[in-house]
């Protein structure tokens, strides 16, 4: 029979894809609930506002890891597993010393942590992948190295050392100093302690998604993890509120704010900060940011980039119908701190890093991989033509 008299029958009737896979429930999870609707966020059953008013990322974290939050000697013991991990074999380092001057923060922090199971004695330890007790240790020992990398990328960008973790402070106030060689204030420490807190976890999004997807396969932690970072890295995802400092950076004063707005407006241009994709309502997370933005402004007597930023929050949001998101003022929020904007993502994945492991454990307490399928929308069956005949 030839190609030709082949029957070519049309496929059955394909169910509409759902673009993004939006609104499509791909797991059941028990880590965190986020209403777009009524513009609530949970952890583990405990609302954003109580955690951001009243927590630590220490006990955030180990809420997200453990589904509870940690009594006194669990907190302790836990600061000191923390603490013990933290530490970045000097090859490591090595490495990041070996880049060009020039490369992306980012993926400086892919190509470490990809790096770092080299240097972990468990980390391809096969009798323990599918095992989320044992892998538990491993996500602790990463998630203590990720503040680390990154105040050392910082660093080395800067032609300066690495600055060792100090068990003696709390992570935010640590990573802080491992930032900038000094011990933070307590307005600082507490600031980057709340930026921590919010970003830690958000459901499935693009990162935490991908690096269930990858530890599905049963493959190392540490693969999953880069996995995460390198969706993380993109500017629809972690890199928004880079694009926001780049927005603030282009406006001299608040009395400029309104013709810009209008400008942007007029052109149809997408203002950074606003609007997300799940959120219908304001995100949560956005006014404890902006109130911390608007304290540190006040201490360090610059309030000008909390001023342009509520004003053009004032602007945009009655323009567009659009509330401002977790990246608006995290932008300035981290100007204050010290933090440059090409680090700011990175800063996002010191925090999110126990969300991606509180996945990846509970994806393997009860593992499938994960493989949907597509509708096919290509050619029909054709007949091969030999090259001498195309």
């Amino acid at each position: 029979m030839t190609a030709d008299a082949i029957a070519i029958h049309p496929p059955a009737e394909a169910r509409p894809a759902a673009k993004g896979l939006k609104g499509v429930v791909a797991a059941d999870s028990r880590i965190c609930r986020v209403n777009g609707q009524e513009g609530r966020l949970m952890y583990r059953g405990y609302d954003i506002d109580d955690l951001a008013r009243h927590s630590t990322f220490e006990e955030t974290a180990f809420l997200l890891f453990n589904g509870e939050l940690p009594g006194r000697l669990e907190l302790d013991e836990f600061r000191r597993d923390w603490s013990a991990g933290a530490g970045v074999p000097a090859p490591v380092l090595d490495l990041l010393r070996s880049l060009p001057v020039d490369t992306h923060p980012m993926s400086a922090l892919r190509s470490a942590v990809s790096v770092l199971a080299a240097y972990d004695p468990r980390a391809e330890d096969r009798s323990e992948e599918s095992d989320p007790d044992a892998v538990y240790g491993k996500a602790v020992r990463l998630g203590a190295q990720f503040p680390t990398l990154v105040a050392a990328i910082h660093r080395l960008r800067l032609g300066l050392g690495p600055v060792a973790p100090d068990g003696s402070l709390g992570i935010a106030a640590n990573f802080m100093r491992m930032l900038n060689d000094r011990v933070p204030t307590g307005d600082e420490a507490r600031a980057m302690d709340l930026v921590l807190i919010l970003h830690a976890e958000h459901g499935f999004n693009a990162s935490t998604f991908s690096a269930r997807v990858i530890s599905a396969t049963l493959t190392d932690l540490h693969s999953a993890i880069a996995g995460a970072v390198g969706a993380l890295k993109g500017k629809l995802h972690g890199g928004a509120n880079t694009e926001v400092i780049r927005t603030l950076e282009q406006i001299d004063s608040v009395d400029d704010v309104a013709p810009w707005v209008e400008a942007q407006l007029a052109r149809k241009e997408k203002i950074m900060g606003f609007g997300h994709a799940v959120y219908q309502t304001a995100d949560p997370r956005a006014k404890h940011l902006k109130e911390l933005s608007r304290r540190l402004g006040a201490e360090q007597g610059d309030p000008r980039w909390f001023e342009i930023s509520a004003r053009i929050e004032e602007l945009v949001t009655p323009a567009i119908g659009k509330h401002c998101n977790v990246d608006f003022y995290s932008a300035s929020l981290q100007h204050y701190l010290g933090i440059p904007a090409e680090l700011f993502t990175c800063v996002f994945a010191a925090s999110r890093i126990v969300g991606w492991c509180a996945h990846v454990l509970e994806q393997l307490a009860d593992n499938k991989i994960i493989r949907p399928s597509a509708n096919y929308v290509g050619h029909a069956l054709r007949p091969y033509v030999p090259i001498s005949e195309r």
